[in-house]
Order: structure tokens, then C-alpha cells, then sequence
């Protein structure tokens, strides 16, 4: 199964991801019940999905939480070890801890929602706030339709295509809110020519441009209402003010769930 490694746990990196979808519960429902199928079940995922959660966490962690148990009247299962127990001690810790940060503020409306947006650290520097609007499924992969969150940004739209299983983890659905995350080198920039067609294609206005041999970093302000960072080719010859079109693969939009 999975094979410890020598190095320390590191069970902060491994908190980091589990508490915001279901990967600490599949680990929970083994510890219960002794099977990964059992705990796939239990929290409401496939089979698959449970295996890349727990590959996951044990990457992240950097020694194996959960071991094989050959044999028995059940023709055997699987247990936590040492680590993965302590592993859900601690994600109880932060919890109980979170919860308790969260009662005190609860009066505090849109400024708590951006310190709870703010706690997701990333190197990725185009991230907004964004609501489900529809989903389709199509063999292994899921395609997601967003809107922008709040009146500033409800009129833009982004694609996501991600996995059937990473949508079962993070719980994804229609009405749910998630943040839209991308890395500027993935999104390109262009001179407007034309109107933006469907998929992720947004039109805006620049407002910097910093010349580089390689491509000029643009930022703009989308017609859409958010801002948004990308690269043109060196030989575009944008200015500041400049009518852009910037786009994204939809395989490059990653998205996140804020919450416990």
C-alpha cells in the first residue's frame, strides 16, 4: 500500500488541504471502519476518489496514514497508523479552534468572508470569488460553469474543467460558492479585435504593461468588473488603456472551497 517515508510528518501541509473538502472525513470513516471502499461510501464519493484523497494526504504529510490489513473473516481491510491518528487529532485541534475564531466574528459580514478568502495561500495571482452555475459531466471529465460573486463582479463568467473525482472531493454543485484561481503565465492577452466569443475569452481595458524579452506582463480591468494579470507577446505593442482581449485554457482555472 502506501510505504512510510524517513523525513518527519508534516502534518500542517496535509491540514492545509484536508479541512476545505473531504479528505480528512475518508480518513476519518477508515479509521471507523476499517475499508476504503466503506469510507468512499460513507462520505459520498467513488472508490477512485477516496484513493486520490488519500494519495494526497500522504504526500502531503510525507509518511503513510493508512496500512493494509491482510486476511481475517472480512479478507482483510485497512487501518490508520500511528501518523494518520494523530493526523485526525490534530485536524480536530484546528477545528474545534477554527469554529471557535469564527463564533467571535460572526457579526462580521463581507470583512470575515475576505479574511476566510485570504487564508487560502497560493502563488496563483488571478483568484476571484465565484458561484457554480451549472455543471456537465463528460466520461472522466467535469466541466464547470462560474459567475463572479457580488454586484462589482456578477457579470463574469469562467470555465473549469477539472476531474469527475477532484469534483466529488471538494463537493462541487450548482450554487456553490468557490474561488477561480490562475496563473498569469496562462493567461494570454491580445489586442481587441473582435468581441469575445464563448469559453474563458475576456475583454477589458490594460492598465500597466511591463515590457519583457520573452512577453510583456499586462494587467487589466475586465469589463467584467475584476482585474486580471497576463502575458502578451512581445511584438503586441500594448499601452496602458489599450482594448484587450485575455484568455485561459479551461484546464487552467483551478478552483478552491473556502471553509471547514
Amino acid at each position: 500500500m502506501m510505504r512510510a517515508m524517513q523525513q518527519p510528518p508534516s502534518f500542517l501541509d496535509a491540514l492545509g488541504h484536508g479541512l476545505a473538502d473531504k479528505r480528512i472525513d475518508i480518513l476519518r470513516q477508515i479509521g471507523q471502519g476499517g475499508s476504503i471502499s466503506q469510507a468512499a461510501r460513507a462520505v459520498g464519493v467513488s472508490y477512485k476518489a477516496a484513493w486520490q484523497a488519500l494519495d494526497t494526504l500522504t504526500n502531503l504529510a510525507g509518511v503513510a496514514l493508512v496500512e493494509r490489513v491482510v486476511g481475517g473473516r472480512g479478507g482483510g481491510g485497512a487501518r490508520l497508523t500511528a501518523a494518520g491518528e494523530q493526523l485526525l487529532d490534530a485536524a480536530d485541534a484546528v477545528h474545534q479552534a477554527r469554529s471557535s475564531a469564527l463564533a467571535r466574528l460572526d457579526a462580521g459580514g463581507d470583512a470575515d468572508l475576505a479574511v476566510a478568502r485570504l487564508s487560502v495561500r497560493t502563488s496563483m495571482r488571478n483568484q476571484w470569488p465565484c458561484i457554480v452555475q451549472a455543471m456537465q459531466a463528460s466520461g472522466p471529465i467535469v466541466r464547470a460553469q462560474l459567475r463572479g460573486a457580488g454586484a462589482a463582479a456578477a457579470e463574469l463568467t469562467v470555465f473549469s474543467r477539472i476531474t469527475r473525482e477532484s469534483a466529488e472531493l471538494l463537493g462541487l454543485r450548482p450554487g456553490m460558492p468557490v474561488q477561480a484561481l490562475c496563473k498569469a503565465t496562462a493567461v494570454r492577452v491580445q489586442p481587441l479585435a473582435r468581441a469575445a466569443q464563448h469559453g474563458n475569452q475576456w475583454p477589458g481595458r490594460a492598465t500597466r504593461v511591463s515590457r519583457g524579452e520573452l512577453g510583456d506582463e499586462v494587467a487589466a480591468q475586465l469589463d467584467a468588473g475584476v482585474q486580471m494579470v497576463g502575458f502578451a507577446a512581445a511584438d503586441a505593442h500594448l499601452r496602458a488603456r489599450s482594448r484587450v482581449l485575455l484568455a485561459a485554457d479551461e484546464s487552467a482555472i483551478v478552483l478552491a472551497v473556502v471553509g471547514a
